[in-house]
């Protein structure tokens, strides 16, 4: 069970996460090679938690079964300098339990059509780049775990 971990965490996190939809997921296989996907994901605030589902069969998923270590990113298409914003995330991921899908379903009702293979990721880090905030402007927050 993941523990609670956003009571420290900058409010400007959280409203840059809930304005996208879409995360790039990097993942390793058993030999260390990376990989990338794009997931769609809901966000568990309380827990601070990333939801995504992926199909064992895939590679990330099939990587995610054999290593939990991942990173994740967020990003805002711009090519306005002033505008930039992402996130990067580094992280443990591990099955998604039932809160999760209720989250993600509420967030992609439609999902429920099809079978759900859920993960969950419990960041260890995240840097937000929010030029909105001044050029090259970085929130940092990292576990105390």
């Amino acid at each position: 069970m993941m523990e609670c971990a956003t009571e420290h965490i900058d409010e400007r996190f959280g409203k840059f996460i809930a304005k996208h939809h879409v995360l790039t997921l990097a993942t390793t296989d058993s030999r260390g090679i990376p990989y990338v996907a794009n997931c769609f994901y809901a966000y568990d605030a309380k827990r601070n938690i990333f939801i995504f589902t992926s199909d064992d069969s895939t590679a990330h998923g099939t990587h995610l079964s054999q290593r939990r270590d991942v990173a994740l990113s967020i990003v805002l298409e711009t090519r306005i300098v002033g505008k930039v914003q992402g996130l990067q995330v580094v992280g443990i991921a591990e099955r998604g339990d039932e809160e999760a899908k209720r989250r993600y379903l509420r967030r992609f009702p439609y999902a429920a059509a099809a079978p759900l293979r859920l993960w969950m990721v419990r960041p260890t880090y995240l840097k937000l780049t929010d030029n909105t905030l001044g050029f090259g402007k970085k929130l940092i927050w990292q576990s105390m775990e």
